[in-house]
């Protein structure tokens, strides 16, 4: 040992000196094995390791054999020495600096001996620590310098050798632990485009071969990698990487589920927090190269098919916290999500479309799985999605209409594709809030300033989103109550509807938290006297809140007063003796303060009256407070002198300023709260369900029967009055224009309200009484008369308001008093007030009066009050009814029809859900009954579907003296609303389809609204069923037949598929026709869409996926057929004599649509040639054939036809000159049109015709042999009708000299003429 240290020490002294020659023959001395035992403890030492090494080299000079040999075996010795681990990292750093000094200086077999070894060692897995890896980039550059090297039996120069040697490393097995060193080596070797590509692949291979912790510093590698290239390449790997880990993961957590298995191949918290890592990586690499963001978001935007997956989203959303690419990322999220949205929408609106394509995949389930995922420390995600939630929710929330209504339904039956993605924005941020709590008071602030900011639009979705918030985490919400509480400081200023929906929204924090209620009563005290009138009415609605939610000890079980809207989470001690006692002094306090209100303007007051009777059913306790409110306001209209009339006084219940007058107390609806009340409390009372004190219970008595008897009083007297008593009369003016006619409708209005609350008081108090119901039908006498006047003086001239007033009766009552009447004017009136009710209930949601706003009350009356229609109209036929007497207005049975029409429209938009529990509630008949009650909804469906089928049957049998065409119609109307509840894949589905196929082919009715309505059903129907082209050939073959061909010498072929098609009714079915051809179209345009963008994608990961020869595409081929038939159907179309208008115009977009159609379809066959070189398939051929040789020429015809039509349209019978200027009129109108129109279709004629000569180039085929160029333009002289116009002005000019008198219209009608023709 001491032998071998001199050695050393001598080596070095040798070195140090200058004796070169020495140093050379002591080394020369050693053997191989001495030295490398040297260098070995040398190293395991980590003395001198370096200075030995430069001593060895300085000592083997390159230029003699044995010296190159030399370095060699010291390289050869090192690397493995290096590599085992054995050295401390700073000698191994030294070792391996000296040697990639020296590298350049072997010669160019040594070199490549290093190279093998360096290969061989990788593919035996000996490059664990990739410590000596470092070395390699520098032996294959230096290697590629080199000119030329031994290869086999030839030799090959530096720069291929190190090709191969680089394909043979990548072609051999990696061992997993040794990726990453060589990805990190990889980035300091020079590679090719082609090299970097093969090596990329290999490495993004090797991800599923390596443990799941692994990944991200590869990843970090892989990234810094792409720096050379294909970041495209790397980006796309590492996604579709996470995306198949996704999936697999979930499908294990399914299969786990439903196989009860816990062991998890792939823990999912450990695969979020390696996604989380990922993309901070990834995020990272963008920031610091742009360029790879740039590609990262063009790959996206062409990857159509199927381009997100949560990971993916993830990633979008922190790459847009990049200041220059967050508008990029937020646009295109919104256009994917649309877009995934109207696919989704296509797809279900259409049975082609389902047969071809697979489902989309939902990208609102992708987002939601993003939410779910980031709660493994996704920091940087939670920001995006808070962004994209409330982008989607200001960009797709319901938008205000006309007079600030809003234009869409509430988010619960969310429809569109708008509406969907404001949906999932909600969903996005409700479960953000849950998960994450740094975000939680963003959120929450950003959805209170929307409500206070965004008063010109709706913001009923961002009301529901709080609600939600309050609901899922109200103790939450309560750490942030300052927020709230400032929101509180703007009530008065906010919409109405805004300041109910927040107050309800925000109800069941204010049980739990004293501040907040304190803070509220101060902001709703101040507002009852704001300026502003919604400000008060702001109060009004909020103190009605309050009252109705903080209820009393002894106050009525919830079964009556539901207080759904509480979260149980802060029901914290609302029922305790001390808040009771609280509860009762806060609500008298906020009575109080209601009485107030009874002295301002009508609205208020109106809100006032209409909130009462939910207070009281809420809150009993208040019965008596409320009950003597009521009577002391009533008692200020109330004569109480019995022989004066009328017995209430109208004149103090109005105002004027000016010249203007208004209504300052709305007294019938006064009148109507306190029946409501009253007769609920008596209900109450008498039911013995409330226990009170004495005095209290006496007290009430009496306001009771005090009320009682001012009702019987102001019953009585009113059936005494006459209208002159109420200063109308039938002459009187009602018109708005004047302050007299203003006050007589405010008095007609109110003397109308009047009677229908108090028919209903003494119905309802009536206990079977027949002096009663006389009553009822005297009052009802008197409401006939004024509604009479009104609607007289409506229709002279229109000077009164159009719109009917809305009644005065409940919803529960008129459900009652349906059942009980049977006939007469009273009938006729308590239907068309139920149909009102139903309007207003499918516009608003909810109804006026008592139980309106509960959804369940009001869906019992609804169930009462369709029974009563159902059998009213089944069993009374209107034939018999209208056989006795004509009435005026529409019969009975018809508004029956058309409340149940509404009905059924309202269930399905309001309960959509209780489909079942409705029809099953409909006791038409004891069949009914049996086929309704315990059947499933198909079958409930089914059997109202033949009651309606069997009514229009009849109407259609019954001959033309039966045919009513409205009735007609709205039975339609109702049987296209029942057969949407079908399944299509049902056997009731295709029977019903089948029945309407069987009416559209047997009616002959000349009925235009009957066949629209008929034909639109059929076509709805159908396209769900399959697609309705043939349909459309059959129908278009009809009309040619009906209306005869464009040239006059042709006889067209009398056919007739659908007698419900004729002269009269051809037209109109032509344009329905043609609605449907544009839908056909779309799909078409949809799907080349989707086949345009796989072919891009196709392109872009797995290069070409050519189908195999002579089998076409099962999408292509969809395509080609389904236009096939619609040019075969066109064809019919465009030879038939249409009527000019409306008809040709439609043609002729249309038209235009299928050439331009027909381009797109060429412009991807152009694609597709270039892409997977191949034969055309002979679908396309036919199809361009019939397009050349059976359509173009039409279309010019058709063109011809349509311009002489025009021209010939101011015939002789034009005479006056007040009709020859609006015939000039309407001609310049439609020239103006056609000036547009035919230009597009010959523009996309040429254009067609262009692609297919570029197509018949790219396939070898020539298509261009079945087009006819035409010499027909749009812009020609045409000689023969030139001549023709000439000899005729010629004759003209004859004519009119000699007789100059006779002739002036013919002169006239000449130069018109022939200006039309220039």
């Amino acid at each position: 040992m001491s032998n071998m240290k001199v050695t050393v020490d001598k080596i070095i002294s040798l070195s140090e000196s200058d004796g070169v020659d020495e140093l050379q023959k002591h080394l020369t001395l050693l053997s191989d094995d001495q030295l490398t035992t040297m260098l070995t403890n040398s190293a395991v030492k980590g003395k001198d390791t370096g200075v030995l090494i430069k001593a060895i080299f300085k000592g083997s000079p390159v230029s003699v054999s044995h010296g190159a040999n030399r370095r060699l075996l010291v390289y050869k010795h090192c690397i493995p020495l290096c590599e085992s681990g054995d050295l401390q990292t700073e000698v191994t750093s030294d070792i391996i600096g000296l040697l990639m000094l020296e590298t350049h200086s072997l010669p160019g077999h040594a070199l490549a001996a290093l190279a093998s070894l360096y290969v061989d060692a990788i593919k035996l897995g000996e490059m664990n620590s990739g410590r000596s890896l470092e070395l390699f980039p520098t032996i294959l550059t230096a290697l590629a310098a080199t000119e030329a090297l031994a290869y086999g039996k030839g030799e090959l120069s530096g720069d291929e050798y190190k090709k191969q040697l680089i394909n043979s490393l990548c072609s051999s097995r990696w061992d997993p632990q040794c990726v990453i060193h060589l990805t990190t080596m990889f980035r300091d070797v020079p590679l090719s485009a082609e090299e970097l590509q093969f090596l990329i692949e290999k490495i993004l291979r090797m991800f599923l071969k390596l443990d799941l912790q692994e990944i991200p510093p590869l990843v970090y590698q892989l990234l810094l990698l792409s720096a050379k290239g294909c970041k495209k390449l790397v980006l796309e790997g590492i996604i579709s990487y996470f995306k198949k880990q996704d999936q697999l993961q979930k499908e294990e957590q399914r299969n786990g589920e439903s196989e009860d298995v816990e062991v998890q191949t792939i823990p999912q918290d450990q695969l979020r927090h390696v996604e989380g890592t990922v993309i901070l990586h990834i995020v990272f690499a963008i920031r610091l190269d742009h360029e790879l963001g740039r590609e990262f978001l063009k790959n996206l935007k062409a990857a159509q098919s199927d381009p997100l997956c949560p990971f993916s989203i993830a990633l979008l959303l922190s790459v847009a916290r990049i200041q220059r690419y967050e508008e990029q990322v937020f646009e295109f999220l919104k256009g994917t999500i649309t877009k995934n949205f109207k696919d989704d929408q296509i797809q279900h609106s259409s049975k082609f479309l389902q047969e071809l394509l697979p489902q989309c995949n939902s990208i609102s389930n992708m987002i939601l799985d993003t939410v779910k995922n980031s709660v493994f420390g996704w920091d940087h995600v939670t920001q995006g999605l808070v962004q994209l939630g409330f982008i989607l929710m200001d960009s797709f929330g319901p938008k205000a209409g006309a007079f600030g209504k809003v234009t869409e339904g509430a988010s619960s039956t969310a429809k569109t594709p708008n509406q969907l993605a404001c949906r999932l924005g909600g969903q996005v941020l409700l479960e953000s809030f849950k998960m994450h709590e740094p975000i939680r008071g963003e959120i929450l602030e950003q959805v209170l300033n929307r409500l206070v900011t965004k008063t010109a639009s709706p913001v009923t979705h961002f009301i529901d989103l709080l609600s939600s918030i309050v609901m899922s985490a109200p103790m939450i919400l309560l750490e942030s109550s300052s927020k709230v509480i400032e929101t509180f400081d703007q009530l008065s200023y906010l919409p109405l509807s805004t300041v109910e929906g927040l107050l309800k929204a925000v109800q069941p924090l204010l049980k739990a938290s004293m501040s907040m209620k304190d803070a509220l009563i101060l902001v709703l005290r101040k507002a009852m006297f704001s300026s502003n009138l919604d400000g008060r009415k702001s109060a009004v609605a909020g103190f009605l809140l309050l009252l109705k939610n903080f209820r009393i000890l002894g106050s009525l079980a919830s079964s009556q007063a539901s207080q759904a809207i509480t979260s149980s989470q802060v029901q914290a001690d609302v029922h305790s003796r001390y808040n009771t006692a609280a509860n009762e002094a806060f609500c008298l306090e906020i009575l109080s303060s209601l009485r107030r209100c009874l002295n301002q303007q009508a609205d208020v007051r109106l809100m006032l009256y209409e909130g009462f009777h939910d207070v009281l059913r809420r809150n009993s306790q208040l019965a008596s407070s409320i009950m003597q409110t009521l009577l002391s306001q009533l008692k200020r209209y109330f004569e109480p002198e019995q022989d004066l009339l009328p017995p209430l006084k109208l004149e103090s219940c109005i105002s004027a300023h000016g010249d203007q007058v208004f209504i300052q107390e709305p007294l019938a609806h006064l009148l109507c709260c306190t029946v409501h009340c009253l007769l609920w409390n008596q209900n109450i009372r008498s039911g013995g369900n409330v226990s009170n004190d004495e005095d209290d219970e006496d007290e009430e008595g009496g306001v009771q029967s005090e009320l009682h008897t001012i009702l019987e009083s102001i019953t009585k007297c009113m059936i005494k009055s006459e209208l002159e008593d109420f200063e109308l009369d039938k002459c009187a003016e009602f018109s708005t224009s004047s302050s007299v006619g203003v006050k007589n409708s405010i008095y007609a209005v109110l003397v109308m309200g009047l009677n229908e609350v108090l028919m209903e008081y003494n119905f309802i108090t009536a206990n079977y009484s027949k002096n009663h119901f006389e009553d009822v039908l005297e009052l009802f006498k008197r409401y006939h008369k004024v509604s009479e006047i009104l609607k007289e003086r409506a229709g002279k001239g229109r000077p009164t308001s159009s719109k009917t007033s809305r009644s005065l009766l409940s919803l529960g009552f008129i459900s009652t008093l349906l059942t009980a009447l049977f006939s007469g004017d009273f009938l006729r009136y308590s239907v068309s007030v139920a149909l009102q009710k139903i309007q207003q209930l499918e516009e608003t949601g909810h109804t006026d009066g008592p139980e309106g706003q509960s959804p369940d009350k009001t869906f019992c009356h609804l169930c009462d009050i369709t029974s009563v229609l159902m059998w009213r109209y089944t069993n009374v036929p209107s034939t018999v009814e209208d056989a006795g007497k004509k009435v005026k207005g529409q019969s009975v049975s018809l508004l029956c029809l058309e409340g149940l029409l509404r009905v059924f429209t309202t269930i399905l938009q309001r309960f959509p859900t209780r489909m079942s529990n409705f029809l099953s509630s409909l006791d038409v008949s004891g069949e009914g009954e049996a086929e309704g009650e315990g059947s499933d909804l198909t079958e409930q469906t089914a059997f109202y579907i033949r009651q309606f089928q069997r009514a229009l049957m009849n109407q259609l049998s019954g001959g033309e003296e039966g045919f009513n065409s409205k009735e007609a119609q709205l039975l339609v109307s109702i049987l296209s609303i029942l057969s949407r509840q079908h399944n299509p894949s049902s056997q009731q589905f295709v029977q019903m389809i089948t029945w309407t196929v069987k009416i559209c082919k047997e009616t002959n009715f000349e009925d235009i609204s009957l066949t629209k309505g008929l034909l639109s059903l059929l076509f709805n129907l159908h396209v769900l069923y399959k697609s309705p082209v043939s349909l459309l050939w059959e129908m278009c073959q009809d009309i040619h037949s009906q209306l005869g061909d464009i040239d006059q010498d042709v006889e067209v072929e009398k056919q007739s598929h659908f007698a419900i098609i004729s002269m009269k009714t051809a037209a109109s079915t032509t344009l329905l026709v043609l609605s449907q051809v544009g839908k056909v179209l779309d799909e078409v345009d949809w799907l080349i869409a989707k086949k345009k963008g796989q072919i891009g994608s196709d392109r872009t990961i797995s290069g070409n996926t050519q189908q195999p020869l002579g089998q076409q595409d099962p999408i292509e081929k969809a395509v080609t057929i389904q236009l096939g038939t619609l040019l075969t159907a066109l064809h019919e179309l465009v030879q038939t004599a249409l009527p000019t208008g409306p008809c040709t115009d439609t043609l002729m977009r249309e038209l235009s649509r299928t050439y331009s159609i027909l381009t797109t379809l060429t412009k991807y066959y152009i694609q597709l040639c270039a892409t997977q070189p191949g034969q055309l398939s002979a679908r396309l051929e036919k199809l361009v054939k019939l397009s050349g040789s059976h359509l173009t020429p039409q279309c010019y015809c058709f063109i011809t036809y349509v311009q002489s039509g025009e021209l010939t349209a101011g015939g002789p019978e034009k005479l006056k000159k007040k009709k020859e200027d609006e015939a000039v009129a309407a001609a310049s109108a439609k020239v103006l049109r056609e000036s547009k129109a035919i230009p597009n279709l010959i523009f996309n004629i040429e254009q067609y015709e262009k692609f297919l000569i570029l197509l018949s180039k790219k396939s070898k085929v020539n298509l261009m042999q079945y087009m006819k160029l035409s010499t027909s333009r749009d812009f020609r002289i045409n000689a023969a009708t030139l001549e023709a116009a000439l000899q005729e002005q010629e004759q003209q000019r004859d004519e009119s000299q000699q007789t100059e008198d006779s002739q002036v219209s013919e002169e006239n009608q000449a130069p018109k003429k022939k200006r039309r023709k220039q």
